[in-house]
């Protein structure tokens, strides 16, 4: 019995040792302020001692925690968690620290692409200015006085401006049954109300193909399959330069490099991926209320959401206005790395409308942006 209770009393002091105390601060108020390497947040997190641990993710390597009484710095381990203990309210509220990749991290990741793969994708086509319909579209809104009569470039701005002034976002508005932009437009007024992202890119992308202009409306996706939040803006080919340019009729947003020219989708990703010069437009803005910048807007939100990248087969109005009988092809960019790759077009079918939706998947970026003919 004494060897026994000797050996447990050793163990006792060993694993007594071995246990690491937990560090705790001390605090009388709710809001947490929080600086994430050199980006302070002010009201950044909130104590909540009923959730345990309640878990703070970041990709800096170090985190400080402000509390109105207290301060407490982290060091992060990217292996494991670190755990300290805010008391307040008479509660014990245990605060956990967990190391995730920033959206940047991610995306450079995601930089490999296969330029040798002959994908079989259908041919991408622009519908004629010449429709009715567009015609239409083009004197009812006097889209000509709009664009202007300077370069292309300026006619591309200012029908962003138009478009963005026009009509309001609302990324949690319902989507109206009829997708075109005179009903978009129209919704927007009779309803005094805004539409999402898509609808926004959707309306602008038919003004475009209006003026004779060949544009698509892109949905930027992130790396999960299964995701609440995307963004889709629009790639304009504008002949003056000979290439794409990024037009966002939601932020009012177009992107430039180090000496003032207009950037593509593509290529701003690529800059994103390798730490060259971005410039945001600075009046791009969220509904004329808030500013952007091109640390959020391009490094964090849009980092995320470059992922992977998809564009209808056919540019034209109507399109996603779903009716019987129509079939609805998309053609989506993924990175080598993507976390499934078909490399074969896949075929839902739907019931009501009865309509059909085909999607391809290519690794070859030079496919996916080629130029109009």
């Amino acid at each position: 019995m004494k060897v026994l209770f000797t050996a447990l009393l050793i163990l006792a002091v060993s694993v007594g040792f071995g246990q690491k105390k937990i560090k705790s601060i001390d605090a009388t108020v709710a809001a947490v302020d929080i600086r994430e390497g050199a980006k302070f947040r002010k009201n950044a997190w909130r104590i909540s001692p009923e959730v345990t641990p309640d878990v703070f993710t970041t990709s800096s390597d170090k985190v400080t925690f402000y509390t109105d009484r207290d301060s407490i710095t982290v060091k992060v381990d990217r292996k494991k968690p670190i755990d300290f203990i805010i008391k307040f309210d008479g509660k014990d509220a245990l605060t956990r620290i967990a190391y995730e990749p920033s959206f940047l991290d991610k995306l450079r990741a995601a930089k490999t692409y296969d330029l040798k793969e002959k994908a079989q994708l259908p041919k991408f086509s622009y519908q004629s200015k010449d429709d009715a319909y567009l015609v239409t579209l083009r004197n009812k809104f006097k889209l000509d006085s709009i664009a202007g009569e300077g370069n292309q470039t300026s006619r591309i701005l200012n029908l962003m401006h138009w478009m963005h002034n026009t009509v309001r976002h609302d990324g949690s508005s319902p989507n109206p049954e009829s997708r075109n932009a005179n009903d978009l437009i129209a919704i927007c007024k009779n309803e005094n109300r805004g539409v999402n992202c898509r609808m926004m890119a959707i309306a602008l992308n038919e003004c475009y193909l209006a003026l004779g202009i060949k544009s698509k409306f892109v949905t930027c996706m992130p790396k999960e399959e299964n995701f609440d939040d995307c963004h889709v803006i629009n790639m304009v080919f504008n002949t003056d330069l000979n290439r794409w340019i990024w037009v966002d009729p939601t932020f009012a947003a177009y992107v430039m490099d180090e000496k003032g020219e207009l950037l593509g989708i593509a290529e701003v990703r690529e800059r994103l991926i390798s730490g060259k010069t971005l410039i945001l437009n600075p009046d791009a803005n969220w509904n004329r209320e808030e500013s952007q910048t091109a640390d959020y807007y391009l490094q964090t939100y849009m980092a995320k959401n470059l992922y992977r990248i998809q564009v209808p087969v056919s540019s034209q109005a109507d399109f996603e206005t779903w009716k019987d009988g129509q079939q609805a092809q998309y053609v989506e960019l993924l990175p080598l790395d993507g976390i499934w790759q078909t490399k074969a077009k896949t075929v839902y079918q739907r019931d009501e409308p009865k309509m059909e939706f085909v999607y391809y998947q290519t690794n070859n970026p030079d496919a996916f942006w080629a130029k109009p003919e």
